[in-house]
């Protein structure tokens, strides 16, 4: 099947990433975007470039797909003045029934996206820019940056190099999202931080089509950054994840409880030093203090991590590309992380056992 999808993709390799037809629609018309996955980030998504005025269609399921085929996609804005839900008219299908579109974001969980790669053959063209907005290091990481590991693959995302194959890097556009949104009911998402993402070509260009991305988005109400460095601001991010996403798991902690908390800060100080260490041994440079971090996430409330809602609806965990991807990288460069081995182990089991009713002797 993924061979097959590379040949639908095949012709878009040669493409330059300066030829997209987004740089050339901004600031003319409308353009053709396809969220895939309706969940939290997905749907903050969607409601803010249909309400701008774009031609958005999403692929959803079940519940969702229904409701937003009945009530519209819903969104509500926490921090506007008026935060009542406000609809956008998007089209919904279970599957890619629009075309080829401008744009593809793919806001799936990381773990998702080998069971969606069959449903975006249909949806990229030659010139179709792919926005992935997942958390942790990429499929994509070491394709065009030039490094010793140039062209290979990250096994822990994908082992078998499916997604390579299927999705050419060169229609990637590196993203890192900074939206704190939750799913209240199926087609209703409530985002409650002002939203933020980072755009990047993983060969390290500024490109007119990251450009227009920006443009875009910053229309929509949605704070976009073009960046030369990508993988500085993937880093970033994957710093805090590591240290509070998996840890979440185990205490059940919200991001103010962890952050607050005297022991839970040390480890997080120490998954963020170790983090920030297998970084560096690949060529980051990331302007980021750790104190500075650890600041800011007394300031996040007692919000509940993406990791600990999935882990509260019974879903899998992101650990893959979070945790295991920072492993594997650490062992290639030869560099011990085992604050962070440690966590991921605490974090597995959790999520394979459930609590043991207390049994008393009296």
């Amino acid at each position: 099947m993924a061979s097959a999808i590379r040949n639908a993709l095949e012709s878009a390799v040669a493409m330059s990433h300066d030829e997209s037809p987004v740089s050339k629609l901004a600031g003319s018309k409308p353009a053709r975007i396809c969220v895939a996955g309706s969940g939290a980030i997905g749907g903050t998504l969607a409601a803010r470039l249909a309400l701008a005025g774009h031609d958005v269609s999403v692929i959803a399921r079940g519940a969702t797909l229904e409701a937003i085929r009945s009530s519209g996609l819903r969104l509500v804005d926490t921090t506007a003045v008026n935060a009542t839900p406000v609809r956008a008219d998007v089209r919904a299908a279970e599957r890619a029934e629009f075309g080829v579109q401008d744009i593809v974001f793919v806001s799936v969980k990381a773990h998702g996206l080998q069971d969606m790669l069959p449903q975006l053959a249909p949806l990229i063209g030659e010139r179709t820019s792919v926005v992935p907005t997942i958390n942790g290091l990429p499929w994509w990481y070491f394709q065009g940056e030039g490094g010793r590991f140039d062209g290979e693959a990250v096994h822990a995302v994908d082992p078998d190099g499916a997604l390579l194959r299927a999705l050419p890097w060169r229609r990637v556009v590196g993203c890192v999202v900074y939206i704190a949104a939750h799913v209240t009911e199926p087609g209703l998402v409530v985002t409650t931080n002002a939203n933020r993402l980072i755009l990047g070509e993983p060969d390290h260009q500024l490109s007119p089509r990251v450009t227009a991305l920006c443009w875009y988005l910053e229309r929509a109400g949605i704070k976009a950054e073009a960046t030369a460095r990508i993988r500085d601001a993937i880093w970033i991010k994957l710093m805090a994840n590591l240290a509070t996403n998996p840890l979440s798991v185990v205490t059940g902690g919200t991001l103010s409880q962890l952050h607050s908390d005297e022991g839970t800060r040390a480890i997080i100080r120490t998954i963020m030093q170790e983090t920030l260490s297998v970084g560096r041994a690949y060529g980051v440079q990331p302007v980021v203090d750790i104190e500075q971090l650890l600041a800011q996430g007394l300031k996040l409330g007692a919000f509940k991590t993406s990791m600990l809602q999935d882990f509260e609806k019974g879903q899998p965990l992101e650990l893959a590309g979070i945790g295991d991807a920072v492993v594997e990288l650490a062992a290639r460069a030869d560099i011990p992380i085992p604050a962070t081995r440690q966590l991921l182990a605490l974090a597995r089991f959790r999520s394979r056992h459930e609590p043991s009713p207390v049994q008393s002797n009296v």
